[in-house]
């Protein structure tokens, strides 16, 4: 059995942020082991060439004092690539530790490859029933210890101490099993490069497919990137949808974000500035449009108006359309639903009865058999689904967000709208105190929806940042 006799790589990085691309690694951790069972620890701290973000000292306690004389990747890369070489590469959230090796090697106009396993991956297969897989979790649940947590070498010392729990605990076929279902290599498109498979992040984010001539296919989202994508091109061969992004596909672009949720608000983003041919809804910029009531002679009236961005989260508003014509519709089942009088509500004009009544679908508040109040009362009570909340806090919040390796994301909000996101607090300042606010229906139902679920500690009010402005 090959696999479960090595040889090995447990690998564990730290690294100044989570996107491979711009961020460096500043720590290494490899126990090497060997198909006999012998094993080697190796680990060295690494000069990024930039500083390490006050989040990432405190996170790791990794300074930059530390990484000051340490040596730049270019110099241990020949150790890194002897040590890693024909080895299968395990790590946690292995998309991270093998994306930014590969990284690494590339900027060096070297190429990297290696099998991969994700431990994240394999504690799910293997346990599906628990809710937390994240390393904390893992160790909690086999009884593994470190004095050296988000530490490279400590982290990876971790997850060989696991791979020899789980020979101890669990049959051989069955890991057997789970390990030849996670390292099966997935098929592309002809005309995709293979190494894509190999970019492609496990975390959560936003990926596009685009055509030969740069032309925006499709927007998708993902609690995994590549697990999503994948599976596009694994449904292929059933045809529809999936068959035909698959042959006009020619590249595929991906962004990371901190979890699902910074997804959805990406999300959200691309699909109205890009307009997408292959999604099923494309978001248009039109403007919205509300149902509005308004008092007039102890009645209340309702009319379909353009839904200005100062208005948003006014109580007296009520659904957010995209054409005005949409409004109109649903007004008018509203009130046919109801029996709510169109006369009484401005719909209609002239003497006499609605047409409502006349056809038994009002219950009379156009001839005085239904007063104000009460008829009032239901056309508040039929629009209350539709309500547009207020703006629950006294000014900006912050939805914090933590990806897989526990660095945080800060998504910034006022008054329904969303103003950015970022990991620093100055760029934070910046954007709260930036006057540019925009009202989205796809971010106000994104948001409502989260914050009618969130954790409490997620969500932090900014009104600091407006009073260091005053």
């Amino acid at each position: 059995m090959p696999i479960l006799k090595g040889p090995i790589a447990f690998v564990d990085l730290e690294t100044t942020g989570g996107d491979a691309r711009h961020h460096r690694v500043i720590e290494v951790g490899i126990v090497e082991l060997d198909a006999d069972g012998s094993a080697r620890e190796w680990s060295t701290l690494v000069n990024p060439g930039c500083r390490i973000p006050s989040g990432i000292e405190a996170f790791t306690g990794i300074s930059n004092e530390m990484v000051e004389a340490a040596p730049s990747f270019h110099l241990i890369a020949d150790e890194v690539g002897r040590r890693l070489a024909g080895r299968l590469f395990v790590a946690h959230n292995a998309r991270f530790d093998y994306g930014f090796v590969r990284q690494e090697f590339e900027r060096l106009g070297r190429r990297f490859r290696s099998e991969v396993l994700c431990t994240v991956k394999l504690s799910r297969l293997l346990s599906p029933g628990e809710p937390r897989h994240n390393l904390d979790a893992v160790m909690a649940r086999h009884g593994l210890a470190t004095n050296a947590r988000h530490r490279a070498l400590g982290d990876a010392r971790v997850l060989h101490d696991l791979w020899n729990v789980l020979r101890e605990t669990r049959a051989a076929d069955e890991l057997e099993s789970a390990l030849a279902q996670l390292t099966k290599r997935a098929t592309l498109p002809e005309h995709l490069p293979a190494e894509l498979v190999d970019d492609l992040p496990d975390g959560p984010g936003v990926y596009r497919f685009m055509a030969e001539d740069g032309a925006l296919l499709y927007v998708g989202k993902g609690k995994s990137i590549r697990t999503r994508v994948l599976g596009h091109f694994a449904a292929a061969s059933g045809g529809g949808k999936d068959a035909k992004l698959a042959r006009l596909v020619r590249r595929v672009e991906w962004t990371e974000t901190a979890g699902e949720f910074g997804a959805l608000l990406l999300e959200a983003q691309l699909l109205k500035s890009g307009q997408p041919v292959f999604n099923r809804r494309l978001r248009g910029a039109d403007p919205l449009h509300a149902i509005e009531l308004e008092l007039d002679d102890q009645w209340l009236r309702a009319r379909v108006v353009p839904h200005a961005d100062a208005s948003a989260g006014s109580a007296e508003r009520f659904g957010l359309f995209r054409r005005r014509a949409d409004g109109e519709r649903a007004l008018r089942q509203i009130i046919e639903t109801h029996q709510l009088c169109a006369k009484r509500l401005g719909r209609e004009k002239g003497e006499g009865s609605c047409f409502g009544y006349q056809v038994g679908r009002c219950r009379g508040a156009c001839v005085g058999l239904e007063p104000a109040e009460r008829h009032n009362l239901r056309l508040q009570l039929a629009l209350a689904a539709l309500r547009i909340a207020s703006w629950p806090f006294s000014g900006a919040i912050a939805v914090t967000e933590r990806d897989g390796n526990g660095i945080a994301t800060a998504h910034l909000f006022d008054r329904w709208s969303y103003l950015g996101s970022t990991d620093d607090d100055e760029a934070a300042r910046r954007l709260v105190r930036a006057e540019k606010r925009h009202f989205d229906p796809d971010i106000y139902r994104v948001l409502r929806s989260f914050l009618a679920r969130a954790p409490r500690n997620s969500v932090r009010e900014l009104s600091s940042i407006a009073r260091d402005e005053a």
